[in-house]
């Protein structure tokens, strides 16, 4: 049986705002921690995110199917998985809960509140936005259509690995890079990038989900 509209958005609020006080608050403790040391700060925020991400989906994914991005709802919307109906919701939720989640992280830490100073412009950040977000929903679709049970831990996986792999650190998600604006932490985005981000990581899910459509049919597709 189909969990109820609200149980599902709520899934996707608690998800949303525990991703991003995973993100923010591992960023901030790394920082303070890692001793002037970047390489081991985004090794420990990479880590955490992971983990916790992974931990989120497997308990949530069952109720909402796990998104926590407007991108991946979007993705499925497109694709007849979810009505549009419920995508809006979903997505405006996501991006309420994750502002929360990282008022939580300040708090936690008490850290002053204000928003990010640091700078990611250029064109090789927002093709990394491109490519991190073309992977991620590549991998969501490959984990949805093969039914994979380990889907929580590939996708957590896929996110940890694009933390190395990208000039951008791999926001891949609007609502996250939205979020992340809020914090001049280790893990903000200046305001003035955040457009840039964001239309990068739409035009990579969109081209993600013409390839998915092709690689992973739905079983009532022609071959």
């Amino acid at each position: 049986m189909t969990p109820s509209l609200a149980r599902r958005l709520a899934a996707e609020a608690l998800g949303s705002g525990f991703l991003l006080a995973i993100v923010v608050g591992s960023g901030i403790m790394a920082e303070r921690l890692a001793g002037g040391n970047a390489a081991l700060a985004l090794l420990a925020n990479a880590l955490a995110t992971g983990f916790g991400l992974a931990v989120l989906i497997a308990c949530l994914g069952p109720v909402s199917g796990a998104h926590f991005n407007p991108v991946v709802t979007l993705s499925l919307a497109a694709r007849r998985e979810l009505a549009w109906s419920e995508a809006m919701p979903y997505v405006a939720v996501q991006v309420a809960a994750a502002g929360a989640g990282v008022v939580a992280a300040h708090l936690m830490f008490d850290e002053p509140f204000a928003l990010s100073t640091k700078v990611r412009s250029g064109p090789h950040q927002l093709w990394s936005e491109f490519v991190a977000t073309f992977g991620l929903v590549l991998v969501v679709w490959a984990c949805l259509r093969q039914r994979l049970a380990a889907a929580p831990a590939w996708i957590a996986a896929y996110i940890t690995a694009a933390y190395w792999f990208t000039a951008s650190t791999s926001f891949a998600n609007p609502a996250v890079t939205l979020a992340r604006c809020l914090t001049d932490s280790f893990a903000g985005i200046r305001p003035a990038d955040v457009s840039g981000f964001v239309a990068a990581q739409l035009a990579g899910g969109l081209a993600a989900t013409g390839v998915a459509g092709w690689l992973f049919p739905s079983a009532h597709a022609p071959k």
